[in-house]
């Protein structure tokens, strides 16, 4: 696990120059590869790789970067882990392939000298992103994993092509100049708090998305980065693997949960293969315990677990987390999470994120991280079950709300998303019996608000588009942007239920662009590597190939992760509703963040030049009143005015 930055002169360069260029580049990412730096400079070609190295493989100077290959062809900077990696290893080896080391690098070049780099990619599961010179075809080659665990970055600034694992190499060439946001991209972050790939921040940056790659011939340079990205190309299809999931299904639910268990089991063994030791987060939900409980059968010794403590009741987990620790016999640590240290985080978010990013929980997500990194270097986690089992709770809110929508009258929902709050109450009393009961006794007028903007569009993809919009960028923006949300656009297979619509939205788009950046950039901010066994993309094909039953049955998800948990602890220690991993943020805007909250909502914000500032002020006011909760909606500015003082002043 490592950070990889570079950049290429497409009529070469002075190497000293080149070389000084590269490692400010690299020094800028040094968190993410605390234990030593590679530099690789061509001036005739005009190629700079650079590298960061956090060492868990193969700990000697055989596994650093940048490397070369066998034959000499290929030059790599890469990012990640490829899992698995032994078994390649032996079979390049039967076929007379010579290896130096044991890193799972060498590998991965070895398998590109062999077969070229597409077929290696096929090849290779695990977490990744590289850029790879090609001596040969006079090329180099950019990749990211296929779910985008990994992270990647690619630019056009003055006639030279930059990259890096974060935003901030990019921004430590010299030529990198005065950023321009994009347009586009702030419309999408007031819809969903992220800037969701091929779009960055900035306009003439690009984000690789996951399970693709893109091919730049260095007598051939791209004009531009969207001309960069109309280039792009996938070796690996999430809507191709769902739909031959789907039209080849395992036989029953036994053969299924079978199944699921043996490639579960292998993505934890593979996944706890490192020349380090390696630990576990636990929050105490269904997926990070059966994680800890299927690493705990396979490791040697007590497992080392992570959680963290929250004060608000509401919020907390950490005593379910330690009950389950202790049945399992880890060696369990927990951090409480208070305010104040929530506040003293917040000034480093936007240098952590780069990009502005609005979800709260980065900060548990970054505090837990500090506490693991403390002893280890990597940790298994239990992302990606919600999104291929079917765990979010959304889903059966969404199916509850489609049911509504055929009740109530589209121009009757448009005027109750509308309405002012005290109207909102005097509704709410008229249609709480007409809710469905799953909602019915959790309806407040903020929700009922929600609730009619959802169900006010005309279909599913609409909807769920609308249930993860907190601000519509028409109103929010002052500058008016034609965009319909990632949500409605993206291309999805035939044939598909809702509940795997929404499983599949959330898959390419929630999942990559929201969780996982979350956690690599908390993680990687104080270099620790984070592997996640759900997101074996086998696991991933195992769960598309299972029975609905074994996922979202219609009234409970992730039904074989359950029964799977169910072999391993009591039930009473995990069936209990699901509580999050948040932080009380309307509470705080009352509150401690209230000083902060109101010098940005005052009018004299620079934030109050690019949003509306009428609308943030009204919404402001009310909050402050009581009358409506607008936390999510007002953090969502206040993450960009940090970001915006921070990479824009």
């Amino acid at each position: 696990m490592c950070g990889i930055a570079g950049y290429l002169a497409f009529q070469g360069f002075e190497p000293d120059s080149a070389r000084r260029t590269l490692k400010a580049m690299c020094d800028s990412i040094q968190h993410r590869g605390p234990d030593a730096e590679g530099l690789f400079v061509d001036g005739g070609s005009g190629v700079a790789l650079g590298h960061r190295r956090l060492s868990i493989v193969d700990l000697s100077e055989t596994g650093a970067q940048p490397m070369d290959s066998p034959s000499g062809r290929f030059t790599i900077v890469y990012n990640g882990e490829i899992y698995g990696f032994l078994e390649l290893r032996q079979q390049l080896m039967d076929l007379g392939v010579s290896l130096r080391g044991t890193s799972d690098t060498e590998v991965l070049l070895a398998a590109m000298d062999l077969w070229g780099v597409h077929k290696a990619l096929e090849l290779s599961h695990g977490m990744f992103a590289f850029a790879v010179y090609d001596r040969k075809q006079n090329r180099v080659v950019f990749a990211r994993d296929r779910l985008g665990k990994k992270p990647l970055y690619i630019g056009l600034k003055s006639s030279k092509l930059l990259f890096g694992s974060e935003l901030k190499a990019l921004r430590a060439h010299p030529e990198f100049g005065a950023p321009a946001a994009c347009p586009r991209a702030q419309a999408q972050y007031v819809r969903y708090g992220f800037v969701p790939a091929p779009l960055s921040i900035y306009r003439d940056v690009i984000k690789l998305p996951a399970g693709t790659l893109v091919e730049v011939q260095l007598d051939a340079p791209p004009t531009s980065a969207d001309a960069l990205s109309e280039r792009i190309e996938s070796f690996w299809d999430l809507r191709q693997c769902a739909a031959e999931g789907l039209a080849e299904p395992y036989e029953n639910e036994d053969h299924a949960l079978k199944a699921i268990e043996a490639e579960l089991g292998r993505a934890v063994q593979d996944r706890m293969v490192a020349d380090v030791p390696v630990g576990t987060f636990l929050s105490g939900g269904i997926d990070s315990t059966l994680i800890t409980a299927i690493m705990q059968e396979q490791a040697p010794s007590k497992v080392t677990s992570f959680t963290v403590r929250f004060e608000d009741k509401d919020l907390n987990e950490a005593d379910h987390a330690a009950a389950i620790a202790s049945y399992l016999g880890t060696n369990h640590h927990e951090v409480t999470a208070t305010p104040r240290m929530a506040f003293d985080l917040l000034d480093s978010l936007p240098a952590v994120y780069d990009e502005p990013f609005a979800d709260p929980s980065a900060i548990p997500t970054l505090l837990v991280s500090q506490l693991a990194q403390r002893q280890l270097k990597v940790v298994l986690s239990g992302d990606g079950g919600d999104e291929s089992f079917g765990g979010y709770e959304r889903y059966a809110r969404m199916l509850a709300m489609q049911k509504l929508a055929q009740k109530l009258p589209r121009p009757a929902a448009a005027a109750i998303a509308s309405a002012p709050g005290g109207v909102s109450k005097a509704i709410m009393s008229v249609l709480r019996p007409a809710l469905p009961g799953s909602m019915r006794e959790q309806m407040t007028p903020d929700r009922l608000s929600k609730v009619a903007d959802i169900v006010r569009h005309p279909d599913l993809r609409s909807r769920y588009n609308s249930m993860f919009s907190l601000w519509e960028p028409s109103a929010a923006l002052r500058a008016q942007v034609n965009d319909t949300g990632v949500y409605r656009a993206r291309d999805l297979p035939d044939g598909l239920s809702d509940t795997d619509t929404m499983m599949m939205l959330d898959s390419g788009i929630y999942l990559p662009e929201g969780i996982l950046v979350k956690v690599d950039r908390a993680s990687m901010s104080v270099g620790l590597e984070v592997r996640a066994p759900l997101l074996d993309d086998r696991v991933v094909a195992a769960a598309w190939r299972s029975p609905n039953t074994l996922r979202y049955n219609g009234k409970v998800g992730k039904v074989a992760l359950r029964q799977l948990v169910d072999k391993r602890i009591p039930k009473s220690l995990y069936d209990r509703p699901k509580q999050g991993f948040g932080v009380p943020m309307n509470e705080w805007l009352r509150g401690p963040l209230k000083e902060v909250a109101q010098s940005v909502f005052s009018g004299d914000s620079t934030v109050c030049e690019i949003f509306d500032p009428a609308l943030l002020q009204r919404r402001w006011r009310e909050h402050l009143d009581g009358s409506r909760n607008w936390g999510p909606h007002l953090w969502f500015v206040l993450a960009y005015s940090f970001w915006h003082r921070r990479w824009m002043q």
